[in-house]
């Protein structure tokens, strides 16, 4: 499996990013990426105030390439880019050594508000 990380800094985002990041992701975003072609999983992560995240899972290296190098044209004008109110501060490929799913097992949607 191949990974893409693309990270925003929040240290200047405006009041109030943090609630309408996750209304984006749970009222859009969870919708676009559910079912898309070559995508394993996408998990959103944030440390409120801090930087706000995208973690994507691809089937292949090809899939992951393209989809990375598509939204690197596009970062900057991203919603997520436009609500934080700047550019992801990275993106970066990495590979997936394994994914574990535990006794509790794998739960898609929305995470806590």
């Amino acid at each position: 499996m191949y990974g893409l990380s693309v990270r925003w800094s929040l240290a200047s985002a405006p009041d109030g990013t943090d609630t309408a990041l996750r209304e984006y992701v749970h009222d859009t975003s969870l919708a676009r990426f559910t079912g898309m072609e070559g995508l394993r999983f996408k998990t959103w992560r944030t440390r409120p105030g801090e930087w706000f995240e995208g973690t994507y899972v691809f089937e292949t290296a090809a899939a992951r390439d393209a989809f990375a190098a598509s939204f690197a044209e596009v970062a900057a004008d991203s919603p997520g880019s436009k609500i934080i109110g700047s550019a992801p501060v990275f993106q970066e490929t990495f590979d997936v050594v394994a994914v574990a799913e535990g006794s509790s097992g794998f739960a898609a949607g929305p995470g806590p508000v």
